[in-house]
């Protein structure tokens, strides 16, 4: 059979004869996963060494392996094998070898120089798994590290849409003499593939179904297909609930026409069975997740019904939680999806998004290693002795918020020190082929004698139970134990097989019965020791817990475990949107561990803070699980610096209202801000932010006795502020800004310096006789004078009293003498004496 790929095959022997690396793109079809690996068995260069072929998913390794030993005639386990978790078929003669991508970097770990291997290739590069990522960047750095020139380990990057230029330069630079990386792409698909947009905007918002909106147009779309086109259809949905809702809604089927659902969750037998082909008489509906946009080969399809959405995971490393987005794939996704009808004949793919939507999306799929969480990496990274992945070369470097909290949760379980470097435990965890805290538990199991009931823990944890058999894993370790549930065989003998692989490395014991429910607990929560959960409350028909971390998160009420004061949660997560976390998989933990068992994750502090909606000080010494309030009690005497110290953070936080700025104190930052103003630095900072910068200089000493709001206000403010001027600067504020000035009246009378400029504001006949406006600083700043009238209301506002009594003061009196004909107006009143009395009360004087 002649594929595409066969063109380009003397091509891209040629440049992995010359160079030490090599890019292939090759579109959905073209045969590179099968052809590409049998090609490169009798080259020269590879000296009889090994192939080694990278897979995202086990079902890809698994079908890949089987389809090239079909090739050559032989049974998988001969010339071509595979490894992959629980499963291995490789013999003494293996050149091929298909692994899933997770175990390249064990694989390293045991053996940096990869002792026998001449090429490593990554298929389906574009998925950009964390995986895949980590084990490029170790590859590249064990070739040049542990490889010899005369035996260079050999590195083909391949995939059916791939950023091709930046790949090419990252292997171009990963040598120590950079050297050219050809890049090498296959012509068109198998088969041509008609691509119909059937965009469904009344039912999608923000790119996410909402409820079952999505049902209608999708399963049109299906009965479409079904009259109008022949073949098999394969339907693209985000996850497992669209699945099943996509599933309900095509009960019935036509006849000869079955429907069977293909994602990550489901069995490998079962994954199998949606693609190996059917009768000929029957037509095959599967409902797929992305993956189905790998290598595999689903036979009979010729329709794709893509609904443009994936569902990825996407941890915050603010909560150390991973929550799922619904987002629209990108224009390479949706051509991998497209690819799959046109492997096998001319075939047609529904978008149910329009033109213009699709060319709005992004073109290349954000890699995994952007919002991963980094545990599994750190730790890898750690014991291969890197401290840090800038010491790597990285397509896109983890994101240092994601790094920290890595390593902030591995100090979190023992497994490094203050300083990053690993502990005792954290090389332990390193060893295991599994997430290093399934690690911890599990060492953690052989401490206190359970490690069967430990590796079963780890392998349910791993392993996910189907969802309807509830929250409580405890109860799936019973059932397996006990064989119930036969609907389920397959998966308990999956658990039960990967327990004893991930016990290998332990001796083995086992707990009692009786006490397997509660170690179960322990277990899980030394491992996830941030998702202990203690129960805060009902709301609406869930239970509430707090997690350690800070968290809430809920369960159903009808949930067994729901009426546990105190869990150990495993997993837990959500959609974003949703405005609490939900519990997935716990169990329940007793509270006695919290005692004797735990004990290195509670810390005892003594809490010393302001409490607002109390309006008091509070000190107390409470034992604490992370945030999570184990035990308080009050604190009658509490030492001073603590006590200040928790009250200048207050401050500094909330700033200063809580104290009393009387008139005197505003003005006298007023009147110093102005001096600063004019004068310069020698005058010190009385602004907002100086003054809280400089608590400990005015304030801190005085907050040893604050335990209510009212001891707030009783702080002289005025007289702590005056400390902060230097002699001589009080005699000078008084002398250059004073806070009162002597008017013509005779009275002294207040200057507002909170208004710029200055204010003055006084009765219009006190200022009788002054020729000039009022000035502060030796005459450098006008005061602006506010002259109101007898009832205190505003008449004038100046800075030019000269011009005042010149021009405007006529006017003034015409209005003012009816109004208030008891006060004196007189023509001329620069002639006239100032006075704030009325004149009878003048006539009255002059009469003594």
């Amino acid at each position: 059979m002649s594929l595409p790929i066969h063109e380009c095959i003397p091509t891209l022997l040629y440049a992995l004869n010359n160079a030490p690396h090599c890019v292939l793109q090759a579109p959905p079809g073209a045969g590179k996963t099968t052809q590409v690996p049998l090609s490169l068995l009798n080259v020269p260069w590879l000296k009889e060494q090994k192939i080694i072929m990278l897979e995202p998913r086990r079902v890809a390794a698994l079908n890949a392996a089987n389809r090239m030993a079909n090739m050559l005639g032989e049974k998988v386990g001969e010339t071509v094998g595979y490894r992959m978790r629980q499963a291995t078929k490789v013999g003494a003669n293996t050149r091929i070898e298909v692994i899933t991508e997770g175990l390249l970097t064990r694989w390293l770990q045991d053996d940096p120089e990869l002792t026998g291997v001449g090429i490593v290739i990554f298929d389906e590069f574009h998925e950009r798994s964390l995986n895949t990522d980590v084990g490029l960047a170790l590859s590249l750095q064990a070739r040049e590290l542990f490889r010899e020139s005369d035996n260079p380990l050999k590195i083909l990057v391949m995939s059916a849409t791939l950023d091709s230029e930046n790949v090419a330069s990252l292997l171009e630079q990963s040598t120590s003499q950079p050297s050219h990386c050809p890049v090498v792409t296959s012509q068109g698909r198998s088969y041509p593939v008609d691509i119909r947009y059937q965009p469904v905007q009344a039912t999608r918002k923000t790119n996410t179904f909402k409820n079952d909106d999505f049902l209608p147009p999708l399963v049109r779309t299906i009965e479409q297909a079904l009259a109008q086109d022949s073949g098999s259809i394969l339907v693209f949905l985000p996850g497992m609930r669209e699945i099943n809702r996509a599933h309900q809604a095509l009960t019935p089927l036509p006849n000869h026409t079955i429907c069977l659902p293909l994602h990550g969750s489901l069995p490998l037998e079962q994954q199998q069975l949606a693609i190996a082909p059917t009768d000929n008489n029957y037509r095959k509906i599967v409902l797929a997740t992305d993956i189905a946009e790998t290598s595999l080969t689903i036979e009979g399809v010729r329709v794709v019904i893509d609904s443009g959405l994936t569902r990825n995971p996407s941890f915050d490393p603010n909560t150390g939680l991973t929550r799922l987005h619904t987002q629209g794939v990108s224009q390479a996704s949706a051509e991998q999806r497209a690819g799959r009808a046109g492997r096998m004949e001319p075939g047609i793919c529904y978008r149910l998004w329009s033109q213009a939507q699709h060319n709005q999306r992004l073109r290349h799929t954000t890699p995994e290693i952007i919002n991963a969480d980094l545990m599994p990496l750190a730790i890898t990274l750690l014991h291969w002795g890197v401290s840090h992945p800038n010491e790597l070369q990285w397509l896109n470097p983890p994101a240092e918020a994601n790094w920290q909290q890595a390593l902030d949760a591995l100090t979190n379980i023992g497994a490094l020190t203050q300083k990053n470097t690993l502990t005792l435990l954290g090389q332990r965890l390193a060893l295991f082929p599994c997430h290093p805290r399934l690690a911890a538990l599990l060492i953690h199991s052989e401490e206190i004698g359970a490690t069967d009931l430990g590796g079963m823990v780890a392998a349910l944890l791993s392993e996910r139970p189907p969802k309807n058999l509830g929250s409580d894993i405890y109860d799936h370790i019973v059932a397996i134990e006990q064989s119930r549930q036969p609907q389920h065989k397959a998966w308990q003998q999956r658990v039960k097989q990967l327990a004893k692989t991930l016990c290998a490395p332990l001796k083995r014991n086992n707990a009692s019965a009786q006490d397997k429910g509660e170690l179960a607990g322990l277990l899980i929560a030394n491992a996830f020791p941030e998702r202990i959960a203690k129960r805060k409350a009902s709301n609406n028909g869930t239970a509430v817990y707090q997690l350690a971390n800070g968290r809430a998160a809920q369960l159903d009420e009808s949930d067994a475990l729901a009426q546990q004061p105190w869990l150990s949660v495993a997993e837990v997560g959500g959609l974003v949107g949703q405005s609490q976390d939900r519990i997935f998989i716990a169990c329940a933990l007793n509270a006695h561990f919290l005692k004797d068992g735990l004990t290195h994750h509670i810390k005892e502090v003594t809490i010393a803070q302001w409490q607002d909606d109390k309006g008091r000080f509070i000190a107390e010494q409470r034992q604490l699980l992370g945030k999570i309030v184990i035990q308080q009690k009050a604190l009658s005497n509490i030492p001073k610096d603590i006590k200040t110290q928790a009250l200048t953070a207050l401050l500094r936080d909330k700033g200063l209202d809580y104290l009393d700025w009387d008139d005197n104190s505003l003005q006298l930052i007023a009147r110093v801000q102005l001096l600063r103003q004019h004068s310069g630095d020698d005058w010190p900072d009385m602004s907002q932010n100086a003054l809280l910068s400089t608590l400990d200089n005015w304030l801190t000493p005085h907050l040893a006795n604050i335990n209510t709001l009212a001891d707030f206000k009783k702080i002289p403010v005025f007289s702590l502020l005056k400390t902060l001027l230097p002699w001589p600067q009080p005699q000078q504020l008084d002398e250059l800004a004073p806070a009162k000035i002597a008017i013509p009246s005779g009275r002294m009378a207040s200057i507002d310096y909170q208004q710029s400029p200055p204010v003055l504001a006084v009765k219009l006949q006190e200022m009788f006789g002054c020729h000039s406006t009022p000035t502060v600083l030796n005459g450098q700043q006008k005061i602006t004078v506010h002259l109101l009238s007898p009832a205190k209301q505003p008449l004038q506002v100046t800075q030019d009293l000269a011009a005042f009594w010149a021009t405007g003061y006529t006017e003034v009196k015409k209005e003012m003498k009816g109004r208030y004909p008891r006060h004196p107006w007189p023509d001329d009143p620069l002639s006239m004496e100032a006075t704030a009395k009325t004149k009878r009360a003048l006539a009255r004087e002059d009469k003594q």
